[in-house]
C-alpha cells in the first residue's frame, strides 16, 4: 500500500486533499496579484486625472489672466 494514498475514513484521500490545498493557495495567491494589478491602474487613472484636472485648472488662470 502506498502511504501517499491512504484512504481517510469518510474516503477522500490524502493525496487529494494535498492538491486541493495546493490549488485555493495557488488560486489565493493569483487573487491577489490580480488586486495589485487592480490598485496600480486605479492609481495610475487617478494620476492622471489629477494632472488633466491641474491642466485645467492652469489654463483657466491664463485664460483670465489674458482677460484682465
Amino acid at each position: 500500500m502506498n502511504t501517499t494514498q491512504t484512504t481517510d475514513p469518510n474516503g477522500t484521500t490524502k493525496m487529494s486533499l494535498l492538491h486541493e490545498n495546493l490549488a485555493r493557495a495557488q488560486m489565493s495567491e493569483r487573487l491577489g496579484e490580480a488586486q495589485q494589478l487592480r490598485r496600480g491602474h486605479q492609481l495610475a487613472r487617478a494620476r492622471r486625472l489629477s494632472r488633466k484636472a491641474e491642466q485645467a485648472a492652469q489654463q483657466a488662470r491664463l485664460a483670465l489672466a489674458r482677460a484682465l
